[in-house]
């Protein structure tokens, strides 16, 4: 009955935090991919980006929305590798072109060290996706307001059939 209950009270606070997520305005939305367009190489219109939050940070997707589309799959592979290598630097100056310096979690995220956070880069056979995780609190919660504010400004939800996976403190 306590595993039951604690189950229903998690997935509460999981409903609710969706719905917290406050939405950009259309314009926003517009401005932030647009200016998205204009820093990836992949085309926006032809792949699907989705965020899904974990206990240690979370897992960002770029997937072709046709899986026999060989170059953009090879454009968001090429495009996500560059990130993981950029983040691990503490270079997040795409990021801060596409949706600017004030974004939530970003100054934190430019304050961790090296090996404070892992950035870990999968080719996938649709696309490829990048691992965030931490084990220090502080970072943890700044990947869930960085991922919270790309959900809110570039339109993507949680993966519901990938987040199943990533619920658990082993990760």
């Amino acid at each position: 009955m306590k595993t039951i209950t604690l189950l229903g009270a998690g997935l509460l606070l999981f409903s609710l935090h969706v719905l917290a997520l406050e939405k950009a305005s259309p314009k926003q939305f517009d401005e932030v991919q647009q200016r998205t367009q204009q820093l990836v190489p992949y085309d926006l219109d032809q792949t699907q980006m989705t965020f899904t939050r974990s206990v240690h940070g979370g897992v960002q997707h770029v997937i072709a929305k046709s899986a026999d589309n060989i170059r953009q799959i090879k454009l968001v592979q090429a495009s996500l590798i560059k990130m993981a290598i950029d983040f691990r630097k503490g270079d997040f100056s795409v990021t801060e072109k596409i949706h600017g310096a004030a974004m939530p979690g970003l100054a934190q995220l430019k304050k961790a060290e090296m090996y404070d956070i892992k950035y870990e880069y999968k080719a996938l056979p649709n696309g490829a996706q990048i691992h965030y995780s931490t084990e220090y609190p502080q970072y943890v919660q700044a990947l869930h307001e960085w991922f919270d504010a790309q959900m809110s400004e570039h339109g993507s939800l949680v993966a519901p059939s990938h987040s199943q996976h990533h619920v658990t403190p082993a990760e």
